[in-house]
């Protein structure tokens, strides 16, 4: 499958605010994939967020070379309160072996949380979220090759202006700087961006000319 190289590609944990991105770069008109398991799905996104690409962004820069990395930051307190909430709701659909989720997010959230990724204590949580911000920082920075560093933007969605700072990182028409992002996925409801209707929504299990094949990272 011939695949676009330019992506952009939304990097932060879960909870920190994917959702109300995927949905803002939708109504800017560009096709969003919210999870992507498939190579089809990626070959018709635009815009890919959370798993597998929080944890697999290494190797989806090599493949779509020239990309764009967005990465989301949240306050910590909240982020932990949010992701013990979904963790809980969650955790049982994570197993390894008896988990109902697709293989490629169990996989993510072992990758970045651990074996057992259920409702996790505070210590373990933040560390978790250190080393995922830590790692990304890291790539970027060309320490472990030669990326530079405006692939990636680093964003709190909370902040004043994040908005036009997305839209000017990402070369989209620009915005007024109080334009606010859509506020989705609070509280309890994990399920926003499948609730929310929009023609540019890419299905993370979309189908093409190798089924629902997903990426093996083998070089060639």
């Amino acid at each position: 499958m011939s695949l676009p190289i330019n992506k952009i590609f939304i990097i932060g944990l879960p909870r920190t605010g994917t959702t109300s991105v995927c949905v803002a770069l939708l109504e800017a008109g560009l096709k969003v994939a919210h999870t992507a398991f498939t190579k089809a799905s990626f070959a018709a996104a635009e815009v890919i967020a959370d798993a597998p690409v929080f944890s697999d962004y290494r190797e989806l820069d090599k493949l779509f070379p020239g990309s764009k990395f967005v990465y989301l930051e949240r306050t910590m307190a909240d982020w932990v309160n949010s992701m013990q909430m979904l963790l809980g709701r969650m955790g049982p659909h994570l197993d390894p072996v008896s988990g109902r989720f697709h293989p490629i997010m169990k996989r993510s959230f072992q990758l970045c949380f651990g074996v057992a990724p259920q409702r996790q204590e505070e210590a373990t949580l933040q560390n978790a979220y250190e080393r995922h911000r830590a790692g990304a920082v890291a790539y970027f920075s060309g320490k472990e090759g030669a990326k530079r560093r405006d692939d990636l933007l680093i964003l709190d969605i909370s902040a004043p202006g994040a908005l036009a700072k997305l839209h000017e990182f990402l070369d989209l028409p620009p915005v007024a700087a109080d334009t606010p992002f859509p506020h989705l996925n609070r509280g309890r409801n994990v399920a926003g961006f499948d609730e929310f209707k929009h023609p540019n929504k890419i299905s993370a299990n979309l189908s093409g000319p190798e089924r629902r094949a997903f990426f093996d990272y083998k070089p060639d």
